[in-house]
This record gives structure tokens, sequence and C-alpha cells, in this order.
């Protein structure tokens, strides 16, 4: 028999009311506010716990408070990446940020997504979908990605767009749903 943790991971319908996932998700919310509350003018101690809550954290990578996940060991942030204020990583698939990714403040990477019927999401079952982000992304400030997308290199998002399919590399992306608008030089 399958643990609600293994259905979660496998990406199959599960509960995230499960004790042993709503313990995950404890751990991280204390984790994330000790990161929150911690002084700005220690990043030792901001890297040893981002480092602790996080599945990995490339060299060089900075995440200004606040952040916010449900488990974050499903997260994992390349090298020479910058996050700005308000990072909300729903990670419940793996959320995959390159190196040299730009954040703007307030962006949303949702990776759970709900049954459309009435009768499961009532029964709160759900599932997740990975979030890939590629090398050299900028995502302007308030930008929204949806379940299952991938964001090729060197793309970027414009401020406020909602990203619900997959952005190939090298373009410029805006609006809700985000549309490509023009190529960008490698």
């Amino acid at each position: 028999m399958t643990t609600m943790r293994e259905r979660m991971l496998a990406g199959e319908l599960y509960r995230a009311d499960d004790p042993a996932l709503f313990r995950d998700m404890e751990r991280a919310a204390a984790l994330c506010h000790r990161i929150d509350h911690a002084d700005p003018a220690d990043h030792a101690l901001r890297r040893e716990l981002l480092t602790e809550l996080l599945g990995g954290l490339g060299q060089d990578t900075e995440i200004r408070p606040p952040f916010r996940c449900d488990y974050g060991y499903q997260t994992f942030i390349g090298a020479r990446t910058f996050v700005n204020f308000g990072l909300v990583s729903l990670d419940v698939a793996t959320v995959t940020i390159g190196d040299d990714v730009q954040i703007g403040p307030n962006v949303q990477l949702l990776t759970p997504w709900h049954p459309v019927a009435a009768g499961p999401r009532r029964d709160k079952w759900e599932a997740a979908s990975p979030i890939v982000i590629g090398d050299n992304v900028w995502l302007g400030g308030g930008v929204i990605v949806l379940p299952g997308v991938t964001i090729g290199d060197n793309t970027v998002v414009g401020a406020g767009a909602v990203v619900t399919k997959d952005l190939p590399p090298n373009v410029v992306a805006v609006g809700n749903p985000a549309r490509i608008i023009r190529q960008v030089e490698p």
C-alpha cells in the first residue's frame, strides 16, 4: 500500500491532509518563518536555513524574504540566481529553477491542481505537475507559472503574465495567458 507522500511524489492524486504531509508542511513553514525573520545581515544563517529547507540551492544564490513553499524539499534552485521579495513556490511536484535566473517580486510557481469533478475536489483530492525554469530566465514581478510548465533558457516573461503552457528558449512572453511577442538574442 502506498502512502500519500509516495502518491504525491509520483504525481498521482493524493490528499494533502495526510498527517505525514502535514508534518512536512509544518517543517517548511517553521523554516520559512526563521528565514523571513533572520537578521538581514546574517547571510550565513539564511543560507544555512535555505539549504536545510530546499532540495537544492546553488552557489551565490540570493532569496529575499518573505519566501513561502509547501514542502521545500521539492524546490531546486541553481547557482547565481536572484529571487526578489515574496516568491511562492507551491512545490507539491518539483520546482526546478536554473542558473542565473532573475525572479521579480511576488512571483508564484504553482504545481498543484485539483480535479474539475465536484466530488473528488470536495473530498480533498489533488495532484501536481512539475515546473521547470531554464537557465538565464527573467520572470518579471507578479508572474504566475501554472502546473506542468517549462520555460526555456534565456526567456523573459513580462510582469503580471500568467504562463499556462510551455515557452521555448529565447523569447519574450507577456499577458494572460502569456503569449510570445518576440525573439531574444541568445
